[in-house]
């Protein structure tokens, strides 16, 4: 079935296999290394159409090479009759070669003409182009005798040079004898003939060395004509004359005749008086201006690379203002012969007709010749049978022995341009020129070119098939040239494989294979982006690679900036460009380091690249070139140039002045203006040396300021400002300072600044009473008290007085305040809150500035118990002119009294008459020390201590627990009412055995209850003994373990066990009885550090009732210490220590009791009294709170707990993890303190404008939660 469907794919296919025939062409090379082929000649090498034999020169070489099979040989003809070179001993020809050299012997104008070389064989003959070797003479001046040139002053003359001929170009120079050259103007110009013309002379133009020179730079030769004189007359009346033209003159045809492609010069040299000028148009067309330019001050139009477009008419106009001239250019562009269609050589075979086209263009149109062998055709008739027309040949059945070379000629008027064509006529059958088994490698998507060059006669048909497939490759992706070239675009793996080429023609066939690998293309898939990074930082320029692995061998990955490659390795980037897993670091980035970088991965076959622009950023360079212009006398310009921006706009340009008076040497920023600026008009003070500088910013930062500019010192003049912040006040009664802020130095605008003082009554039309001072205050002496001053500062200098002053108001010094506020009353907000109202005082009993009024409050007596309590006194002020303040966080359930009084800058008046109130009662804080006394299987005993704060009376507790298993198991929530107050320890039964519990219990009183203090607790399967307060003693060797036991059965048994922390066995004690109280581990080591467990087993596991670690005391300290307690010096030290002790207590008691108030500085400083006269002029905060009240109330607080928390005296004892002598480490000063900070001057938005306190008062902070004081007591061991 396979076979049926190849020979269906055959039939279909059969038609449609790819053939190209090689064309009629040359001979290949390559050929003659196969079979011996006849040759015509063909000319390979030929001189230029012009040999100037330059005088410097030793040889001259005229080339002629030509290849045939046999081998040309080479024969001359010079000026059209033949030449031998070999016959001629003056000159060297070589061998089998066309080529002679003539050497420069000092005679060679014998050789002078035009020269053809032919190569000849018998097949036929070739010719070169003509080439003329040119013998140039050496151009001299005539010498001659020229009579000086006399005109009338305002003629206008021509100096004539009349150059010598030479080879081009000419260069003309009109000097003097001393070498200086002639000036050159509207009025003065050199000519393209080298004349000097002159539009009209003047007197000055007489002198009699005008020396014509003449320079041929390609002959290296400068040639001076004989000196000139020229006389002009001067002449009192000169008359004016129109326009005429010196150049064209007369005998100059205005016809010209440009090839195509040159340059053309016209040029129009006018006469007149005055001195016309000269302008060009295009009287047919559009002047050329891209083109065409004005050279000669005007007289000269030169117009390059002409085209036909420029045909038509050019006028030059020279207009004076006595008249105009005009003259026309008659512009021709023509052009020489040029190839249209140029004869090909080609092989033809036997028995074929070919066509031989020959078209040149040019103006005039070229006539086109034949010769053949370098004969011409006319010659040859009739034994020419072919049929010849002039730009064809017509050639009819050829047979070899018509194989020849046929030269076509193109010939106008401006030249001659001749071509060769070979026609070669053979059979030959193909010859393959491409090697056999070539391998091709390429990459996937890319195109590949597979050869396949032959050589026949007929010319073979050309097919390409693949090894594995008989029919002729066909799609849109393959392509086959006429040189058998095959061509597969966009490849893929599967085009990999073994293609065969086969040429045929009528002689024979010729193949060849190709082996064709299709390998993965290189890609870059991680491409560098573009990046800015600041200068000194570290740059990282990603290039990660993708290739074909059987390419490893041969893969390299090269970094390039800005197209040169970047060598990591050299001495200048090895420490700061470095290349690892295809990222290029580069350290310490410079700006040279900016630029294009690319990373280019290649492989033998394919290459693939990526760039990516590093932009470097830094701060600009410094500004540059400073210059000061504009100068008056209060303002200069200043201007400058900007430096690099590098890469960061330029956002702002700082200017800055130094003055070398006051504060030389240091820099003051005057103004900033916008980076697009650079130039700035600066506002300058009087009697200043200024130098300024700029500093230039943008977004990386700052640069480094400029050069300094020149020093510039404005003239002084009278202070044009006066002092600022004028004010007046009073420290003292009778007193009144007024003060100022001085003026700068650079302010004063001049020498001898002093400052006129003036003061009076405010309000009052009194005269000024005045003083002159040099200091910046002044105190007025005798003033009323608190009394209203008009006062005013005005600067004076040496040359006058400043502008004149603004009057401002101040005050004398004030004094304590003579009255108190009345009708002071209470009104009770809540248990913790009262608002306090009063009456204002009369103004003039204030005597200073209303700061606003301090209450003062203490407690006398707590209501629940009937003690008095200390007189501990708080401060709240309210700030500002009002009648009523709110006072906050009050004790409940509590008696107070309150007094008021008010406050200036000078200090606080006397207090009003005491107010007494009572504070209703309040929530109690939680009960004190929850505890299980006694756990069961089945029960518990819970012990607690009343509420250390009650606020009232407490009339019940409210008892609540649940069940808290580890697991999800939650259980109800199950309450008991304690209706008895007094009731202190509460029995709970029918519990779950091994059970967690959690506890809550709440105080009550009748305003509500507290938050629950609370506990919990594991139920147990047997009993467990219950220590409370265990604590440890250590000495060198041994450590005392004491305990307190707990509620129920005392004569149950527990173990002690005891190890080295970081190494050792554990060992456990015999059984011990929880009644004994204490135990004591002997054996210890000094100074070690040992774990200690309490447990209800005689074996050691990871349950335990208690564990802490405990460190025994060192030998050497033990020692050290009784050593030093018995020395007579340190006996000594210990008394002077307790004397100077007893001093600075008694010191510190007498201090805290000066004025019956308070005693702690440090609690005044941060809420300072008013009666403070180093206070005057702070503003008061709203509350505050003498620092002893809470000290005293820490004091008061521990007294309270003394008797129901055991305080081991020894230094060494400590409490065990869990204990209950932990509760000391709770211990909290008194909250009274804490009440006021909460609502004092840290938070006014607490208050509104009339100070009523804004929120819910809870009254006083919890002085310790019971839930976090509550005993950590373990009441089981774990189930083994």
């Amino acid at each position: 079935m396979k076979m049926n469907l190849r020979r269906t794919r055959q039939s279909c296919w059969l038609l449609l296999c790819l053939l190209i025939w090689v064309q009629a062409e040359e001979i290949p090379p390559e050929v003659f290394s196969y079979v011996k082929i006849e040759q015509l000649p063909t000319i390979t090498n030929q001189s230029p159409s012009t040999l100037v034999a330059f005088p410097f020169d030793e040889e001259f070489q005229i080339k002629c090479e030509a290849k045939g099979n046999p081998k040309p040989i080479f024969w001359w003809k010079r000026n059209g009759e033949e030449y031998d070179p070999l016959s001629d001993p003056r000159v060297t020809a070589q061998k089998n070669s066309g080529t002679f050299t003539i050497y420069n012997n000092g005679n060679l104008t014998s050789f002078q003409g035009k020269y053809s070389c032919y190569a000849s064989n018998k097949l036929g003959t070739a010719v070169s182009e003509e080439t003329e070797f040119i013998i140039p003479n050496v151009p001299k001046f005539p010498k001659e005798k020229l009579e000086p040139i006399v005109v009338e002053e305002g003629e206008s003359v021509v100096l004539h040079c009349n150059p010598p001929d030479g080879i081009p170009p000419l260069n003309i120079y009109w000097m003097t004898l001393d070498l200086q050259h002639i000036p050159l103007d509207e009025r003065v110009s050199v000519g393209l003939n080298g004349d000097l013309y002159f539009a009209n002379v003047e007197d000055k133009d007489s002198r009699n060395d005008y020396c014509c020179f003449a320079g041929f730079p390609r002959i290296r030769t400068i040639v001076q004509k004989m000196p000139m004189a020229l006389v002009v007359n001067s002449s009192n009346s000169i008359k004016q004359r129109k326009p005429s033209f010196l150049k064209p003159s007369l005998n100059d045809s205005s016809h010209i005749i440009m090839l195509k492609g040159e340059t053309v010069l016209l040029e129009c040299v006018p006469a007149g008086l005055p001195t016309p000028l000269v302008e060009w148009i295009k009287v047919d067309g559009r002047m050329p201006t891209d083109r065409a330019t004005e050279e000669n001050f005007g007289k000269m139009l030169r117009l390059d690379q002409v085209s036909d477009e420029d045909n038509g008419i050019f006028r030059c106009i020279a207009k004076n203002d006595v008249g105009k001239a005009t003259y026309d250019f008659y512009l021709t562009v023509e052009e020489p012969p040029r190839w249209k269609i140029k004869p090909e050589s080609k092989t033809y075979t036997i028995g074929s007709s070919a066509d031989l086209l020959c078209e040149a263009f040019g103006k005039p149109e070229p006539v086109i010749t034949w010769e053949m062998n370098g004969i011409p055709i006319e010659q040859l008739t009739p034994s020419f049978r072919h049929k010849i027309s002039q730009g064809k040949i017509e050639l009819h059945n050829l047979q070899q022995h018509e194989s020849a070379v046929f030269q076509c000629a193109a010939s106008n008027k401006h030249g001659t341009i001749l071509a060769n064509a070979n026609i070669n006529v053979l059979n030959i059958h193909p010859i393959m020129m491409t090697a056999d088994e070539v391998k091709y490698n390429t990459v996937a998507g890319n195109s590949v070119f597979m050869d396949c060059r032959v050589f026949g006669s007929p010319a073979p048909v050309i097919s390409w098939t693949r090894e594995d497939d008989i029919y002729s490759v066909e799609s849109l992706r393959h392509n086959m040239f006429e040189n058998g070239t095959l061509e597969i675009k966009n490849t893929s793996k599967e085009d990999s494989g073994t293609y065969i080429c086969l040429a045929t023609n009528s002689l024979g066939k010729e193949a060849i294979t190709a082996v064709l690998n299709i390998r993965d293309s290189t890609k870059v898939v991680v491409l560098p982006v573009n990046q800015s990074a600041l200068r000194s930082s570290l740059a990282e320029l990603r290039c990660d690679v993708k290739y074909d692995i059987t390419l490893q061998h041969a893969f390299t990955l090269i970094w390039e900036k800005d197209g040169e490659e970047l060598d990591v390795t050299s001495t200048d980037h090895r420490n700061r460009f470095s290349v690892k897993d295809g990222v290029l670091y580069i350290r310490n980035v410079s700006l040279d380091d900016e630029g294009v970088y690319a990373c280019i991965a290649s492989t033998p076959l394919d290459m693939a690249s990526a760039r990516a622009l590093l932009t470097v950023l830094d701060v600009p360079d410094p500004p540059e070139h400073l210059k000061l212009s504009d100068s008056q006398n209060q303002s200069i310009r200043l201007t400058w140039k900007q430096g690099s921006h590098h890469n960061s706009r330029i956002t702002e340009c700082i200017i800055e002045y130094e003055e070398n008076r006051w504060e030389p040497g240091r820099w003051h920023e005057m103004e900033r203006v916008p980076g697009i600026q650079s130039s700035v008009l600066l506002t300058l003070t009087p009697h200043v040396s200024y130098r300024f500088r700029v500093i230039a910013v943008n977004a990386i930062g700052k640069s480094k300021p400029s050069q300094p500019s020149a020093r510039h010192l404005t003239p002084p003049a009278a202070p044009d400002r006066n002092p600022d912040n004028v004010r007046g006040e009073g420290h003292n009664p009778h007193e009144m300072t007024i003060k100022w802020q001085p003026l700068k130095p650079v302010e004063w605008n001049g020498p001898g600044l002093f400052y006129k003082v003036s003061w009076r009554l405010g309000g009052s039309n009194d005269s000024w009473e005045e003083v002159s001072v040099r200091q910046h205050s002044h105190t007025v002496k005798h003033a009323p008290t608190f009394q209203l001053y008009d006062i005013k500062v005005q600067a004076v200098n040496d040359l006058g007085p400043g502008p004149e002053p603004q009057v401002k108001h101040g005050f004398s010094g004030e004094d304590v305040p003579l009255e108190a506020p009345q009708k002071v009353s209470v009104d009770i907000i809540n248990s913790t809150l009262i608002k306090v109202s009063w009456s204002k005082v009369p103004k003039e009993s204030i005597r200073g500035h209303l700061r606003g009024y301090k209450i003062t409050y203490w407690k006398v007596q707590h209501s629940h118990d009937g003690k008095r309590s200390h007189s501990d006194k708080y401060f709240l002020t309210f700030e500002g002119d009002r009648n009523h303040g709110m006072v906050p966080g009050l004790d409940p359930f509590s008696e107070y009294f309150l007094t008021i009084m008010i406050l200036n800058g000078r200090g606080s008046g006397p207090e009003s008459q005491p107010v007494t109130f009572s504070t209703p009662e309040g929530v109690p804080s939680p009960p004190d020390i929850l505890e299980l006394a006694l756990i069961s299987k089945d029960a518990v005993t819970l012990s607690w201590r009343p509420p250390v704060t009650p606020n009232g009376i407490v009339t019940h507790y409210h008892l609540q627990y649940q069940l808290i298993n580890d697991t999800d198991e939650i259980g109800e929530l199950v309450g008991i009412q304690l209706p008895n107050p007094d009731t202190l320890q509460w029995d709970i039964s029918d519990l779950k055995s091994n059970s967690k519990y959690k506890f809550y219990l709440r105080a009550c009183t009748v305003v509500g209850c507290s938050k629950p203090a609370t506990e919990e607790g594991i139920t147990t399967i047997q009993q467990v003994p219950v220590l409370l307060n265990i604590t440890s003693s250590v000495s060198d060797t041994s450590a005392n373990i004491s305990w307190t036991p707990g509620m129920g059965k005392t004569d149950l048994e527990f173990y002690i066990a005891y190890m080295k922390t970081r190494k050792g066995m554990w060992k456990i004690s015999d059984a011990l009885n929880v009644a004994k109280n204490f135990h004591t581990i002997e054996g210890l080591e000094p100074g070690t550090e040992y774990t200690i467990r309490v447990m209800t087993k005689n074996w050691v596991d990871n349950t335990s009732i208690f564990e802490d670690v405990i460190e025994t005391r060192g030998r050497a300290y033990g020692s050290a210490s009784q050593g030093i307690s018995t020395q007579g010096w340190f006996i000594g030290l210990m008394c002077a220590t307790a004397l100077l002790t007893i001093i600075l207590l008694i010191l510190c008691f007498v201090t805290r009791n000066k004025g019956g108030k308070y005693s702690v500085k440090e609690k005044e400083d941060m809420h300072p009294d008013l009666e403070s006269p180093s206070l005057k002029d702070e503003i008061f905060g709203e509350y505050s709170i003498p620092k002893w009240n809470g000290l005293r109330k820490t004091q008061q607080y521990t007294e309270s707990i003394k008797n129901r928390i055991s305080i081991n005296s020894d230094n060494d004892e400590k409490p065990l993890k869990g204990s209950l002598q932990s509760l000391n480490g709770d211990l909290k000063p008194a909250e009274s303190a804490d009440s006021l900070i909460d609502y004092g001057d840290a938070d006014h938005g607490q208050f509104n404008e009339d100070g009523s306190f804004i929120g819910e008062y809870a009254g006083k902070k919890d002085r310790g939660s019971a839930e976090g004081n509550r005993s950590s007591l373990i009441m089981s061991q774990a189930n083994a």
